[in-house]
């Protein structure tokens, strides 16, 4: 069986995530935020992303001693309709609330919820089609 280079790159990220992906991941896996899925170093396009809530097309990376070529990965992003959200390693280790709550603010548009994280109806005439 094949196995692209990416998705080995990406397997030993997920195997050896620093401490602030770590803290984060914690944060983000199995819907705990807002009910959003996340997943974790997947590749997309010619990159790995450290984490991404695919339904809202939102990229958060965790910016350690990896992402040198920002610039150009995040042009790509936008080019492929994904938003990219950046976060230092000092701001995930000393205000992990402010993180979450800065992707949380940024996933929400898209999906309308209660301040306890369940999803409201959406509105009558809304043209959001369904979240």
């Amino acid at each position: 069986m094949y196995h692209s280079p990416k998705r080995a790159i990406a397997k030993r990220m997920r195997q050896a995530p620093t401490a602030q992906e770590a803290r984060l991941w914690d944060a983000l896996r199995a819907r705990q935020l807002g009910g959003f899925k996340f997943r974790r170093q997947l590749p997309i396009g010619p990159y790995v992303v450290d984490f991404v809530c695919l339904q809202q097309r939102l990229i958060v990376e965790a910016d350690g001693p990896f992402h040198f070529d920002d610039g150009d990965r995040d042009a790509w992003f936008a080019e492929a309709g994904y938003r990219v959200l950046r976060f230092t390693n000092q701001q995930i280790a000393t205000n992990l609330e402010g993180v979450l709550t800065s992707i949380l603010a940024k996933a929400s548009p898209r999906r309308s919820f209660s301040p306890c994280g369940r999803r409201w109806p959406l509105g009558e005439g809304s043209d959001e089609g369904t979240p």
